[in-house]
């Protein structure tokens, strides 16, 4: 059996995904002149079908042309999702940004606040990189950051809704990839000497990543720092931390 490199599959996987896109954009026809319920109820068979760009045809058209009717906000709701299952990240914060500041105390901010998150991850997923096992914990984590905040913004604001369960896990998560992202920063410093900039780096990581599996090489780096900053009693303090925390490190024997 021939092997398939992993240019080729790449290859493979781009071209398919192009084909469905513009297979559903065929679909697409112009928008009639209905009622905004008919059009809502059409926009809501299109999400149940899959049909997120259609969907967003719809919802956008009733979004124009009916904007304060009873449903209005529903309608951007539900627009909020077919962007994000459509992959179009920057419409979907835009339209979740202005939602939240124009309806601050609306019965499902909550929703709205858990889907900007989800469209943030959305932008941090690169399944080329995970087909190839490439680890990238030092891309730039903004994406990341702004939906941990939200994700916080549900389990603290809103802990009786029903996303602060699946809140609280994404955030154990996301704690991961930024202290990866942290210790990557870290390990930079360390190959150019910059000792304190090092130091500082693995003191974030245990101030606002604890615990994560992170902490054991940040203590470390930040021993072999303040050795060479001579600064021996922050040294002493951390080796007394790793020695509690894991007493078969190298450092503590």
């Amino acid at each position: 059996m021939q092997k398939i490199s992993v240019k080729a599959l790449f290859v493979a996987v781009s071209l398919s995904i192009v084909g469905c896109s513009s297979s559903d954009n065929a679909k697409i026809e112009d928008v009639p002149d209905k009622s905004a319920t008919a059009l809502f109820a059409d926009a809501r068979q299109a999400l149940d079908n899959s049909l997120y760009q259609k969907a967003i045809q719809l919802l956008s058209a009733i979004d124009s042309r009916f904007p304060f009717g009873p449903i209005s906000h529903q309608v951007q709701i539900d627009l909020i999702y077919a962007y994000y299952k459509s992959g179009d990240a920057e419409q979907g914060i835009a339209l979740a940004d202005r939602f939240l500041k124009l309806n601050p105390t609306h019965a499902n901010v909550d929703y709205v606040y858990y889907m900007r998150a989800l469209i943030n991850l959305s932008t941090e997923e690169n399944m080329f990189q995970d087909l190839a096992g490439i680890d990238r914990s030092d891309r730039d984590p903004t994406a990341s950051r702004a939906a941990f905040d939200d994700f916080r913004k549900i389990v603290v604001d809103y802990p009786e809704s029903k996303y602060a369960s699946d809140s609280r896990q994404r955030m154990i998560s996301i704690k991961t990839r930024l202290a990866k992202y942290e210790l990557a920063v870290a390990r930079f410093y360390l190959k150019r000497d910059a000792w304190a900039s090092a130091a500082n780096r693995g003191r974030y990581i245990l101030e606002y990543y604890s615990p994560s599996e992170q902490i054991e090489e940040a203590l470390e780096i930040m021993i072999e720092c303040y050795d060479k900053l001579k600064l021996d009693d922050l040294k002493n303090n951390a080796k007394q931390v790793l020695a509690a925390n894991y007493p078969n490190n190298r450092l503590v024997k």
